[in-house]
């Protein structure tokens, strides 16, 4: 349980412009060069807990009791990243691709195209989630960030520190947040506060019992509407493939507050099955395609719980027939790879790693009359999923 204290100075300035304005607003020399802060933490640092934020103005002394807690060496600094390597090459580079793309998914980084940009060209809020994700692959034992948050929107800031805070948890390393801002302490849900306006340290536990609200992420309600093809160049530009709308599928899209934030289509498509004699049939079920969720809502778990929503809709019947049926789902993004395969919901039917056999597609082609001209045989990484709907108990 340390107690901080922090004492800074530095030369008094002599400078004609100093003294000017030293005798215009009665500043003193002790006001202007020396900053003292005493701070109780009553956190045992090497305790049980994963994060705690410093929260308070600027210029309150986060920084320093930040450097205080564990130095310097602890601080996280956005550099070292490679002037021309993609952030998929500069992330961990020893380390192994999926824990890599996992981490950037982690991060609520999930347009793929943004995986193969350097640093150097992302925007503001794409580096903030670029640094969060190389935290998350590195994993160290102890860091501090800095400034957390402070240089991005806030939606994206709020959405952005509750994907980072849940991605951390997972990790056995300990991570202090430095932040002017309060919005962020809902989403971040930490184990403890340390407040520099207030001078006030409070641990989760000890809020909850002097009865205040505890801090918890916010609800996000989402309303569904089903439609065209009206909405998707606004979320085109997202997906990883280049790709445009499915012939004859509708479109579920989710909006949060009147604003669009995740899109899906939902064709229908054949499958073969066996019916109660044994006999091959064929059956009809939901292709779902075209997931995209918009960059500011990844990370908020919108889009799991968006694509269940609606495949569960085709399996009790409301969806784009009104029969029941199961929902089959293909992707090759890793991250949603792998909470597909982490959902007791969905089932794995298949992992497609290279393409189809490209002479038995060019055969097949002259035989109905086309070119002959074969596709296959490239390397893919789909995988292919079959919605069963919610797990009782």
């Amino acid at each position: 349980m340390p107690t901080i204290r922090i004492d800074q100075s530095v030369p008094p300035a002599q400078s004609y412009r100093a003294n000017r304005v030293k005798s215009l607003f009665n500043a003193t020399d002790e006001q202007a060069t020396r900053f003292t802060l005493n701070a109780n933490l009553a956190v045992d640092l090497d305790g049980d807990w994963s994060i705690g934020v410093i929260v308070g103005p600027s210029g309150s002394g986060k920084s320093s009791i930040g450097r205080a807690l564990w130095g310097g060496g602890a601080f996280y600094e956005p550099d070292g990243w490679p002037e021309d390597a993609p952030i998929v090459d500069a992330i961990a580079p020893g380390g192994d691709f999926d824990a890599v793309t996992g981490a950037l998914s982690s991060a609520g980084l999930g347009d793929v195209p943004t995986w193969l940009r350097p640093y150097r060209v992302l925007s503001t809020g794409q580096r903030f989630r670029a640094d969060l994700a190389r935290v998350l692959a590195e994993q160290p034992p102890r860091v501090v960030l800095d400034e957390f948050t402070s240089v991005v929107d806030r939606q994206i800031a709020r959405v952005g520190a509750g994907a980072f805070a849940k991605a951390w948890r997972r990790t056995r390393g300990k991570a202090v947040l430095l932040s002017c801002h309060y919005d962020i302490l809902d989403w971040v849900e930490p184990d403890w506060v340390y407040d520099t306006a207030t001078h006030r340290f409070q641990t989760r536990e000890a809020r909850e019992q002097e009865g205040e609200r505890p801090w918890s992420r916010p609800r996000i309600n989402v309303e569904i509407r089903v439609g065209g093809w009206d909405l998707w160049p606004f979320f085109k530009p997202h997906h990883y493939l280049d790709s445009g709308p499915m012939i004859g599928a509708k479109c579920y899209v989710a909006f949060v507050d009147g604003e669009p934030v995740a899109h899906l289509g939902m064709g229908t498509s054949s499958v073969a099955a066996r019916n109660a004699r044994g006999r091959r049939v064929w059956a009809v079920e939901a292709r779902a395609c075209r997931m995209v969720v918009l960059p500011e809502w990844q990370g908020a778990g919108v889009g799991m719980r968006f694509l269940n929503h609606v495949a569960q809709m085709q399996l009790e019947g409301h969806g784009v027939l009104p029969r029941r049926m199961t929902t089959v789902f293909h992707t090759s993004h890793p991250g949603l790879c792998a909470g597909l395969r982490r959902s007791p919901a969905w089932r794995q039917i298949s992992g497609v790693l290279h393409g189809v056999n490209r002479k038995r597609s060019r055969d097949s082609l002259l035989d109905s009359g086309g070119v002959g001209v074969g596709y296959g045989g490239h390397l893919r990484a789909v995988q292919g999923f079959r919605y069963y709907g919610k797990v009782s108990g």
